[in-house]
């Protein structure tokens, strides 16, 4: 640790392998894909994805709040509330103006806003919610999660595609650092599986198409991979300086040690064939925590099982590592690729792998690209000895955000 790392006193997911963080894990670490055909997508040219099972909103959050907020919504503030619990923070007792609440997105409520237009299709204006706007617009995540927990500090929503949740993290570690706040509730939700989004990314190309066996269909870095699997979830850390964690007697789950940021400046949905805008990221966060690429034992790799993206990663990986590739993982082979909550759901995993010295398997992977020279874990959890470990995320329109993690 350095005097800059920020402490993570706790976590909250809710993803397609569960409604926790041990469900998440253990659905995570089982290695099977978990896609299959979703009627809310029947008719659709991609009719599967990946969601969360048994998430019953109203018993969890009650029927009241339940109508009142869209489903990317309803699935941070369970989140929070998890990642607040398990830090064992009493939001009844704590300074309020010193909580921040940072979350990212990039979907939002796409589903409130189909459920508009087809009103409006119809001629019944009168038929639109007066709710249409608070549910759906995406900085109202942050804006429901501080009024239900009464943090009433900094409240940001940051929206870099599917660089978001890992966006959320790197601006609420800033957030501490400058001494804007002493907690930071930091994370990403999304839930595109709604037929304008199924439509729009089969449209854009970058949906598999394995119809025929939906569980294997998201298979990052497989020779077979045809694209990326849908999916909704949400993950949540608390963030602190660990002076402040230490004088609570919180447990220090592991630290933020480095947020690099960048751009490609290359092209809407592509990332750039050389992959200098991730490379420029990884290397923008190993040199804000002081580390070299040496310290880095674990990657959580972006791996959104599209044949161009896993072979852009993969080559930038071997390109900064060598021969000595630390082993990789891609959670996306399990539960999907949750858009905006895909950065905060894997940093939240890598966090749990450095705590559990174990790196989970990518689902899916049969054949690895024989292009690819990197050393992808597969089949089973590898017990894996390490101090350090990156988590990567990248977005449309070339916007990358990696974190590095150090252990406690």
């Amino acid at each position: 640790m350095t005097a800059r790392d920020m402490a993570v006193t706790g976590l909250g997911l809710v993803t397609p392998a569960g409604v926790g963080v041990e469900e998440s894990w253990t659905g995570i670490c089982a290695g099977s894909g978990l896609a299959a055909r979703d009627e809310v997508l029947t008719g659709l040219p991609v009719d599967f994805s990946c969601w969360v099972p048994d998430f019953d909103a109203a018993a969890l959050l009650g029927p009241r709040l339940t109508w009142r907020i869209d489903r990317f919504t309803q699935l941070a503030m369970v989140a929070a509330r998890q990642a607040v619990a398990d830090a064992a923070l009493d939001p009844e007792e704590w300074d309020a103006p010193r909580v921040a609440v940072v979350l990212g997105v990039a979907a939002a409520g796409g589903d409130t806003w189909t459920d508009a237009y087809r009103h409006l299709a119809e001629g019944r204006v009168n038929a639109i919610s007066p709710l249409t706007l608070p549910r759906s617009l995406p900085n109202m995540v942050a804006g429901e999660v501080s009024m239900d927990l009464r943090a009433t500090g900094p409240c940001l929503t940051t929206s870099t595609a599917c660089a978001s949740g890992a966006t959320a993290l790197g601006i609420a570690r800033d957030l501490l650092r400058s001494g804007s706040c002493d907690i930071a509730i930091a994370g990403g939700t999304d839930c595109a599986r709604v037929p304008m989004g199924s439509a729009a990314f089969y449209r854009l190309g970058a949906l598999s198409q394995r119809r025929d066996d939906p569980a294997a269909a998201s298979r990052p870095f497989d020779v077979d991979r045809d694209g990326f699997v849908l999916s909704e979830g949400a993950g949540v850390v608390v963030l602190e300086r660990p002076e402040h964690a230490r004088a609570r007697g919180a447990r220090i789950r592991g630290y933020l040690a480095g947020y690099g940021a960048s751009a490609d400046g290359y092209h809407a949905t592509s990332p750039r064939p050389d992959g200098d805008g991730a490379r420029r990221a990884v290397e923008a966060a190993l040199a804000d925590a002081g580390s070299e690429p040496a310290e880095v034992h674990h990657v959580n790799a972006h791996g959104t099982s599209t044949p161009q993206g896993d072979r852009i990663e993969a080559n930038m990986l071997g390109t900064l590592f060598g021969s000595g590739t630390p082993p990789v993982t891609s959670v996306k082979g399990a539960i999907g690729h949750t858009l905006g909550a895909a950065g905060a759901v894997e940093a939240a995993v890598t966090v749990l792998s450095l705590e559990r010295q174990l790196v989970p398997p990518t689902a899916n992977l049969n054949q690895l690209d024989e292009g690819l020279a990197i050393d992808v874990v597969t089949k089973a959890p590898r017990a894996h000895r390490m101090t350090g470990a990156l988590s990567n995320a990248f977005g449309f329109g070339g916007q990358n955000a990696v974190l590095f993690f150090r252990a406690a």
